[in-house]
């Protein structure tokens, strides 16, 4: 970073210290306390429930502060992680002092981290959702010759509040509508400003489609989206986002959601994740003629495993009612250019004319060619709001790593894109694989595809054993025909899953 960008990054740490996050240290940690007066420390950790869990520190001296950041602290495992025994539950947590950001929300001046788990001998857990993201990466630049699995993740979300009566917005009319038909702009981008200065890196914000009310109730759908990242970066800053989006709406006195699904005929929310592979600075996805063989690869994996990532990114039968026709939601495994009807979509790029384009618009500016194909993604939109995220990533980077290890991969792909909307084409929708319908299905697929996910250590089975369980025990197998047409018990069951993930 120059002196410049660190100058106006919006994160107080990286301007106080003047180095990027990734560079901060344990001395940075303890000027900071000293030099910015901080008074307590918070740890935070995800659980299994995919929700971050905290540790409050009153800092007593400075030597108890040094002490704190060194040691870390014992937890219980078992109240974490559910298939973890009491008798040997013990955890360490350990700062990860790259994570730090500043409290938005604390009267008391309070810095704050991300935590990573240790077992009782000083080693990485082995289950921990942070460190089997960390594994996958690791595999994934050892298997493809140094490249990097980097992603951004889109959060969707609705605001529930009180109905008012002035400037309705049309029901399901609700894309990138302004003020005053979208109500909870100013919410939205208070977000994002709180976000950036706990180190997210955002691309933007808007309103979506989905917006209805019901009696005196209205439910207006928002998105925030990222810009990609080191997988680990990524899964922290979605993690830290969902917190401080939920902490944001407690004080305005409104619901945040990320449930996947709302009502019956509604739009669900996703959380479309956006991949891209690079190698030295270069964006692998892009060649001269187009998609690399690189990203055939890569979706051929994601493809191939698509029926298994839902148990990752898809974790409770909610989670199915979305995955239905014409909501803008995948249902067949399969993949297109710009192509919303389709599992993995490949949105427009700015291979071409990029500049041309500034230039046409603003006669005053110079016709130069900019190359901007480094923004080019890759995009899946499965995954929704109930996922565990550091699990979801882990899971779609040892698929894409798994494209790279089958044979045929490209041709693979090729056979599964799509050009049409294939709810309008039932030729092509009869030759398609369809995702599983329940948690239940979905639990059996992780179970044919466990020994991929296991290769290399990546995902400890005692957590793949877990996870199937967790899924067969909604025993939803055939839940989504027997209500998905009922609103009000389909109402009572996202009740009972507003607030996952």
């Amino acid at each position: 970073m120059t002196s410049q960008q660190l100058q106006h990054n919006p994160n107080r740490l990286v301007q106080f210290l003047q180095k990027p996050m990734r560079e901060f240290t344990k001395a940075d940690m303890l000027k900071v306390i000293e030099e910015m007066d901080i008074e307590m420390l918070k740890f935070r950790y995800m659980a299994h429930d995919g929700k971050l869990k905290t540790l409050n520190f009153i800092i007593n001296s400075m030597e108890h502060a040094d002490e704190v950041l060194t040691s870390g602290e014992r937890v219980d495992g078992s109240s974490l992680f559910p298939f973890l025994e009491a008798g040997s539950s013990d955890l360490y947590v350990i700062p990860r002092f790259r994570t730090a950001f500043i409290d938005p929300f604390a009267d008391i001046p309070t810095l704050s981290f991300l935590c990573n788990y240790y077992t009782k001998d000083g080693t990485p857990f082995e289950m921990a959702p942070e460190y089997t993201l960390a594994k996958a990466g690791k595999a994934f630049r050892e298997q493809t010759g140094g490249m990097e699995f980097e992603v951004m993740g889109e959060l969707e979300y609705y605001v529930i509040a009180p109905k008012e009566n002035i400037y309705l917005a049309q029901d399901q009319r609700g894309y990138h509508a302004s003020s005053p038909f979208c109500k909870f702009e100013e919410f939205r981008t208070e977000a994002m400003k709180l976000i950036a200065e706990c180190g997210g890196l955002i691309k933007y914000g808007h309103s979506e489609v989905g917006n209805f009310t019901v009696g005196e109730t209205m439910y207006e759908q928002n998105e925030i989206e990222f810009l990609p990242t080191t997988l680990e970066d990524a899964a922290d800053q979605l993690v830290i986002a969902k917190w401080i989006m939920r902490t944001l709406g407690y004080q305005y006195g409104i619901t945040v959601t990320f449930a996947p699904k709302i009502t019956v005929g509604k739009a669900g929310s996703g959380m479309h994740i956006h991949t891209r592979i690079s190698k030295e600075g270069k964006n692998m996805y892009i060649g001269a003629d187009g998609l690399t063989d690189v990203a055939h690869k890569a979706i051929a994996g994601i493809l191939k495993l698509a029926g298994s990532l839902t148990a990752f990114g898809n974790t409770n039968p909610t989670s199915y009612f979305r995955l239905v026709p014409h909501q803008e939601a995948p249902t067949n495994i399969c993949w297109g250019d710009r192509n919303r009807s389709a599992m993995v979509r490949v949105p427009l790029g700015w291979t071409k004319g990029s500049g041309n384009m500034m230039a046409h618009c603003n006669p005053l500016e110079k016709n130069d060619a900019v190359d901007f194909s480094h923004k080019q993604t890759i995009e899946l939109r499965t995954p929704d709001g109930s996922a565990n995220i550091y699990l979801l990533l882990a899971g779609m980077t040892v698929a894409a790593r798994y494209g790279f290890e089958m044979e045929n991969a490209v041709q693979y792909a090729k056979e599964r894109y799509v050009s049409v909307n294939i709810f309008e084409h039932e030729e092509v929708l009869k030759r398609l694989e369809v995702l599983p319908d329940s948690c239940v299905a979905s639990a059996e697929l992780l179970q044919r595809d466990r020994a991929i996910y296991e290769e290399m250590g990546i995902f400890a089975p005692a957590l793949i054993d877990g996870i199937i369980s967790e899924l067969r025990a909604f025993n939803d197998g055939s839940l989504r025909a027997e209500i998905g047409h009922d609103k009000e018990k389909t109402l009572e069951l996202v009740e009972s899953f507003l607030h996952c993930g």
